[in-house]
């Protein structure tokens, strides 16, 4: 993992639809941390809106262990759910949940799939790739969280489609699908043939080759 994030909090007394609607118009957004030790109790927390947007820029602070800094105290979390405006997309309540390094954590992780621009099959062939999934489920060491799972396009050839146990995981990595079994085997990527083009007729060019 590399740096870790740090967000800057402080402890809300108030509750309710209406203090959070007040908060939101001053500029700061609600949010909750929760977890732990058995004996911890969730804490209601303030964000600074400016802040938080800036921060949920950056695709990593979704699956990084982040620093919540309040006062004069720190706590480890994670980033579990951003609540948002239905058509403004500005984030209403967030919601972190804190860990220490032995906890095992259940996070979406990015797919980042790289080469595609090298592919043979799309380059030279004509094939298009069709992306079915953005993210996956992981369980994982919260230090073994990577920032994302990369999906190597340059060998894949046309027609193929690769699924979630084509992936190539880092250490310690378990994918939450796999674990309910075989038929959960998703799809993550293909590349689709050009239209026109069939099976037969790839046959042929193989064959065509050989002679």
């Amino acid at each position: 993992m590399s740096d870790i994030f740090t967000i800057n909090a402080e402890v809300r007394e108030s509750a309710g639809k209406g203090a959070s609607r007040r908060l939101r118009r001053e500029g700061k957004v609600p949010a909750i941390i929760y977890g732990g030790a058995k004996n911890r109790k969730p804490t209601s927390l303030t964000l600074e809106a400016r802040e938080l947007v800036k921060a949920l820029q950056n695709e990593a602070v979704y699956s990084h262990v982040l620093t919540i800094q309040v006062g004069d105290k720190e706590e480890q979390a994670i980033l579990m759910d951003v609540q948002r405006h239905p058509s403004k997309g500005n984030p209403l309540h967030v919601d972190f949940e804190r860990v220490t390094k032995n906890s095992t954590i259940h996070k979406r992780v990015p797919l980042h799939f790289i080469n595609e621009d090298k592919c043979k099959a799309v380059k030279l062939q004509g094939g298009k790739i069709q992306h079915n999934a953005t993210d996956v489920d992981v369980t994982c060491k919260v230090g073994d969280l990577p920032e994302f799972i990369e999906v190597d396009m340059a060998n894949a050839e046309l027609g193929q489609v690769l699924h979630l146990s084509d992936l190539v995981l880092p250490k310690g990595i378990t994918l939450v699908e796999l674990n309910k079994g075989a038929d959960h085997d998703a799809p993550v990527v293909s590349i689709a043939k050009p239209a026109g083009v069939s099976d037969d007729a790839d046959e042929g060019e193989e064959e065509a080759t050989e002679e």
